[in-house]
């Protein structure tokens, strides 16, 4: 005969803890036979996306903090706005991280805004990198892409890897 609910203890009436397992959120109970079945359910950064070799063309302190990027490249990159972006700058070695905005499509604009616009100059040549979290599952069948570009910021070439680099 089961026990009425009131003579249960109050752990036991709370709803089960829930955890990210996959694409998933599933009780702690049913992550842990989820992981036994497909694999850990530990989490991977991996680079999604960048655009290599971009030339800044605008550098605005007093503009809202941000980067904007020409539309073409948001769409060939998949960046969407807002989205969080690392920026390695070639010409000076400075790296930090802002949030994407669209500019005009075909502008060939790259635009640091802000406190960002103290790390570059117009002209420095920069590498845009966005990064995704997945389960490893999904890394084994993810390809990141690769946006190439001239020193108009017009795109050259695509790719999904980059070449092993020789000794």
């Amino acid at each position: 005969m089961a026990l009425p609910s009131r003579h249960l203890p109050a752990a036991l009436m709370a709803p089960a803890p829930m955890l990210q397992c996959g694409q998933m959120d599933l009780p702690v109970l049913d992550c842990a036979l989820y992981s036994a079945v497909f694999g850990t359910a530990m989490q991977l950064t991996l680079l999604k996306t960048k655009i290599h070799r971009a030339t800044v063309t605008h550098s605005e302190l007093n503009y809202e903090g941000s980067i904007a990027i020409d539309g073409d490249l948001l769409e060939a990159t998949g960046i969407r706005e807002f989205e969080q972006v690392h920026i390695w700058d070639v010409t000076n070695g400075a790296r930090f991280s802002t949030y994407a905005i669209r500019a005009e499509a075909g502008s060939g604009v790259i635009s640091l805004n802000g406190g960002a616009a103290r790390h570059v100059q117009v002209g420095d040549i920069i590498i845009i990198a966005a990064f995704a979290g997945m389960s490893e599952v999904e890394a084994d069948a993810f390809q990141p892409k690769l946006v190439y570009v001239d020193g108009s910021n017009r795109i050259t070439h695509t790719n999904h890897s980059i070449p092993t680099q020789a000794a």
